[in-house]
């Protein structure tokens, strides 16, 4: 049985996440903590829910929720970033950027290949 990479690294990614927003409320920035906890958590959730799609159309938009909760997730990580006395976010930065690649690609497959079936 293949890998299921986007499961894994989104996986990976919420736990780092759980990291981070540790760190945050050990600083006592608990409303961002919160914030990047919710959305940061939420795409790996949202990706593993997909798994269990009624249909093609189900799969994509619970991938383009997925792809929402990272957009939103990538906002808080760049607050933490220009924001003086955060801890560094580069680790998070760059495991979002290859999740949200890798949604876009699925995504776009997923849409091409249900035009080609309907």
């Amino acid at each position: 049985m293949k890998e299921n990479i986007i499961l894994k690294k989104s996986f990976e990614f919420a736990l780092s996440i759980i990291e981070y927003a540790e760190l945050l409320e050990k600083d006592r920035k608990y409303v961002i903590a919160k914030q990047i906890l919710k959305s940061g958590t939420s795409v790996g959730a949202n990706i593993r829910e997909a798994q269990s799609a009624e249909s093609k159309a189900d799969f994509i938009h619970k991938l383009k929720i997925s792809d929402k909760e990272a957009e939103e997730t990538e906002y808080w990580i760049l607050l933490c970033k220009y924001s003086k006395s955060y801890p560094d976010t580069k680790n998070l930065e760059t495991k979002l950027l290859e999740i949200k690649k890798l949604l876009s690609k699925i995504i776009s497959t997923s849409k091409s290949n249900q035009k080609r079936y309907h």
